[in-house]
């Protein structure tokens, strides 16, 4: 949350061990959404409602700018229920301590209310409706069918819990970290989640437990009958829109008031193995947060780093106008390659050639690890290799490939980590996403974040998005290479490449 000039990040953290368990409010403070200064952790299980954990939850801001956090605890039965917590003090501009009331839980599972007690839980950050009661979400689910519960309330001490949910969906299991929150139809900026009204659409966001990735509809809030209905533009289950196609999960949103913007923040777990966790003391990661608006077609979120990452930037190389032929490879050379921003903008001279679109690939990921990087085709594979060693023995590729389907373009975006390291026991998953860009003007972009062990792409100025987490052995440190590629039989030009050495930021 932001409060009073400074942003606040509550994270699910043991302080016992590098694996899940002993689960607290760890508690982090930024100025900047990049460098962070820890905490101690601001909640705890120390009451009955929550002595067995303090899980997932949010923070809302009431009207006298006074923070709540709601927060899913685990009581002596292991029934999952729903907590608040206050600022033990307003003047402390840290907010270091909070007091769990004894009045909770405000929110529990019972025979009467059908409530799956194992199934309830991560409440979201509330809003204000016209008729001046409160609303919140729960994930929960009946059977396969997950939901978001809706509870009202007039004093946001007693809430009530609607008769209907908010949504659901059929097939999607369990909905973890369920996210509903306001976007403009008419430009980027951020709105409070309470704002509602014309020009207004609306994003409701789930985190499958039983795939362990998440997706979201656009759609309309109806406040009158406090329903969500999505817009037929996507599929509403898990092969619809994801923030992220790659290693990205139980993710939130804030409304940044600062600087009038709406924030993502993503959790990356590991790629490797439990043991590995256990020998280096520590796992998981938080994304680079990102700022996120309605798409100008109104049919999906548009996603770029916040600004702020932009001030790690040093020693920028630029290239322009260079041709990619079949199999060409550019090395970006004079910045360090282990930890780089790049910015690059293709342009594909023409798309006649391009390979026709078969209308079964539905999926893909699946197409991705079929067309790999060094699968050649007609137009891409191109686009870039990081963490890349010498020879080319290890590397990650994020890349593009083009299709025709009906004289219409078809762009796909995939994130190879098959070569990305020689450790075996890692999980070398493929990612892909379609790439919802019309190329008229022959023109697509890809951004990447290079973090040494992480990958952050961003395709088609932000409508796609791939996280990777990669542990190369070779391209480490001063031995790791940047390039940019093409596979494809027909010319691609780079028509601008950017890319700097990044900064280490101050971290916990």
């Amino acid at each position: 949350m932001y409060y009073n000039g400074i942003y606040h990040l509550f994270y699910q953290y043991n302080p016992y061990g590098a694996v899940w368990g002993n689960i607290v409010w760890a508690h982090s403070i930024s100025m900047d959404l990049i460098n962070w200064t820890p905490l101690e952790p601001a909640i705890y299980p120390s009451k009955p409602f929550d002595i067995n954990g303090c899980w997932s939850g949010s923070a809302t801001i009431l009207p006298g700018n006074k923070p709540v956090i709601m927060y899913t605890g685990i009581n002596p039965q292991n029934h999952q229920v729903q907590n608040i917590a206050f600022p033990k003090n307003l003047s402390d501009p840290h907010l270091k301590e909070w007091i769990k009331p004894d009045y909770n839980p405000l929110m529990a599972p019972t025979p009467a209310n059908g409530i799956n007690a194992s199934s309830f839980r991560d409440p979201t950050t509330a809003w204000l409706g016209p008729d001046g009661q409160w609303r919140m979400l729960v994930g929960s689910k009946r059977g396969r069918r997950g939901m978001a519960l809706l509870y009202r309330s007039r004093d946001f001490s007693h809430w009530v819990k609607a008769k209907h949910p908010l949504h659901s969906s059929r097939g999607t299991g369990m909905w973890e970290c369920p996210d509903f929150f306001p976007v403009s139809e008419n430009g980027t900026d951020g709105l409070d989640t309470s704002t509602m009204g014309k020009g207004i659409k609306h994003v409701l966001k789930a985190s499958l437990d039983d795939k362990k990735h998440e997706y979201y509809t656009v759609g309309r809030y109806i406040h009158e009958k406090d329903r969500y209905v999505p817009d037929n533009t996507s599929a509403d289950d898990d092969s619809g829109l994801r923030f992220d196609y790659g290693k990205y999960y139980a993710s939130k949103t804030f409304f940044d008031a600062g600087k009038n913007r709406r924030v993502l923040l993503g959790w990356m777990n590991e790629s490797d193995s439990v043991a590995d966790d256990v020998a280096k003391g520590w796992a998981g990661v938080h994304a680079i947060p990102r700022v996120i608006w309605l798409d100008r077609k109104g049919r999906q979120l548009v996603q770029w780093p916040v600004e702020e990452v932009e001030s790690l930037r040093v020693h920028q190389v630029s290239y322009h106008e260079q041709v990619l032929k079949k199999d060409d490879v550019l090395e970006v050379d004079g910045i360090t390659a282990a930890q780089a921003d790049i910015e690059v903008t293709f342009h594909l001279p023409t798309l006649e050639k391009a390979e026709p679109f078969d209308p079964t690939w539905v999926n893909p990921q699946i197409l991705c690890s079929q067309k790999a990087a060094d699968v050649k085709g007609s137009i891409g594979p191109f686009g870039l290799m990081v963490l890349a060693s010498d020879c080319l023995d290890e590397y990650t590729a994020v890349f593009f490939r083009i299709f025709k389907d009906q004289d219409k373009p078809v762009v796909l975006m995939c994130s190879d980590q098959s070569r990305s390291t020689s450790r075996k026991e890692v999980d070398k998953t493929t990612y892909g996403g379609f790439v919802d860009v019309d190329l008229e003007d022959g023109m697509l972009s890809l951004r990447s974040l290079i973090d040494r062990s992480i990958v952050e792409s961003f395709g088609g100025g932000g409508k796609t998005c791939m996280t990777a987490r990669v542990y190369p052995t070779l391209a480490v440190g001063g031995k790791a290479h940047l390039y940019a590629f093409n596979r494809g039989t027909e010319v691609v030009r780079i028509s601008e490449l950017k890319a700097w050495s990044m900064r280490k930021p101050r971290m916990n």
